[in-house]
């Protein structure tokens, strides 16, 4: 008789166990599967990091290169502008030949003066085409560094699933004392009763 109370503690505990190892596999495959998905989302923000920094570099890359063609077209500007100068200063020295040395000193700080007039605003320009640059390319800096910012969240790490715990255990146990419960009270003999005449 007692044998089927045993019998009841085994299987509830069978069933038990293999319920909390079943629920372990579970937790385990569910670990497995979230840490892939954060080794994946790793390696997205690390190609989309790479990419933007791509982006910026050749952004500047163009900026730096924008800026060198304006400034050669200055130098074309005052290269141009220094020889009609000169031009317009030796046909009035011809003008002065054979007269004092002071009118050609006259000639020559006309020269130099009107230069200087016309080079002038060449040069503001050039000094404003670089504090354009340098802004330009700041904002780049901080715009990619925001963008690299919103890409680099914080990924979670997934908790490791720890074994069977206490938990489990007293699963085990108590599905096995309820199964040697249900057995026991298979296991006793029930008497019928019966009617009594009166």
């Amino acid at each position: 008789m007692c044998s089927i109370g045993l019998a009841g503690l085994a299987l509830g505990a069978a069933s038990a166990g293999a319920s909390a190892i079943g629920a372990q596999q579970q937790r385990q495959m569910q670990y497995k599967a979230a840490k892939q998905q954060a080794e994946m989302q790793r390696r997205y923000q690390a190609q989309a990091a790479a990419a933007e920094r791509t982006r910026a570099l050749r952004q500047m890359t163009g900026e730096r290169m924008q800026q060198a063609q304006q400034l050669e077209a200055i130098g074309r500007q005052e290269r141009e502008r220094r020889l009609t100068k000169q031009a317009e200063a030796a046909t009035e020295l011809t003008k002065f030949r054979g007269v004092s040395g002071m009118s050609v000193l006259q000639v020559q700080n006309d020269y130099l003066a009107d230069l200087g007039a016309e080079l002038e605003p060449l040069q503001r320009q050039r000094g404003l085409i670089a504090a354009g640059k340098t802004l330009a390319l700041e904002d780049i800096g901080l715009a990619s560094q925001q963008r690299l910012i919103s890409i680099d969240q914080p990924i979670a790490e997934p908790t490791r699933p720890r074994g069977l715990g206490i938990q489990d255990v007293l699963s085990v146990a108590t599905g096995g004392l309820q199964g040697y419960q249900l057995g026991s009270s298979l296991s006793k003999p029930t008497v019928p009763k019966t009617k009594t005449t009166g």
